[in-house]
């Protein structure tokens, strides 16, 4: 199962149109961020850009990345999915929320796309142990020319996330701040990859693949 966070300001329909991008092994659902900001516009924590980068509110963001994690859980139940297979894949704040549910919740995701994000310093006093995150699959991409969330905020996040364990792929493109046929698409065909290497692993009678 793939499950979709929308950035803010945007509602669960906006990562849906991008929903055929994906391989067809997958049950791709979207979710909605537990904050209206206004009719069909939402968020997963307050945040605003100043001169010295985004200030967020650190609660509503740990009860973001909460609420994710219980939306993972009540829709492996609801859809009888395999709960050792389900991966996030955000946009933006939603690159964010991934980031922070894997980071401190790793055995309630088997890996993570995150577009143009960042990894929120609130976050780093809950994060698990290396040893818990060993081998689980990240995928970056960010666009160089992001007027709202640096190139930078993408190079600090794989400085942090490689020491941790996890087995990164990163991606600099030449965008902005937006998910494009270009980032989406390199997006799905990494997915694709893990889900080959958790066949495979299946099939060679492993029976528990830890995602690499």
């Amino acid at each position: 199962m793939l499950v979709l966070l929308h950035g803010i300001g945007n509602n669960e329909r906006s990562m849906m149109e991008r929903w055929e991008f994906f391989d067809r092994r997958l049950l791709v659902i979207s979710a909605r961020s537990p904050i209206e900001l206004k009719p069909s516009s939402f968020a997963w924590f307050h945040s605003r850009v100043t001169p010295e980068g985004p200030v967020i509110d650190g609660d509503e963001a740990e009860a973001g990345w909460e609420h994710a994690i219980r939306f993972v859980d009540e829709a492996v139940d609801a859809y009888g999915a395999d709960p050792s297979s389900v991966y996030l894949g955000g946009f933006s704040q939603g690159a964010i929320i991934s980031l922070a549910a894997l980071l401190t919740a790793p055995e309630r995701i088997a890996g993570v796309i995150a577009m143009s994000g960042r990894l929120l310093p609130e976050v780093f006093p809950f994060i698990v142990s290396s040893q818990r995150l060993a081998g689980r699959p990240v995928f970056i991409v960010h666009g160089t020319a992001d007027e709202r969330l640096g190139i930078e905020y993408a190079r600090t996040a794989r400085a942090l996330l490689v020491p941790l364990g996890v087995a990164l792929t990163y991606h600099e493109l030449a965008i902005g701040h937006a998910m494009t046929d270009e980032s989406v698409g390199l997006a799905s065909e990494w997915l694709s990859v893990q889900l080959d290497e958790r066949a495979a692993a299946t099939a060679s009678g492993r029976a528990s693949p830890a995602p690499r």
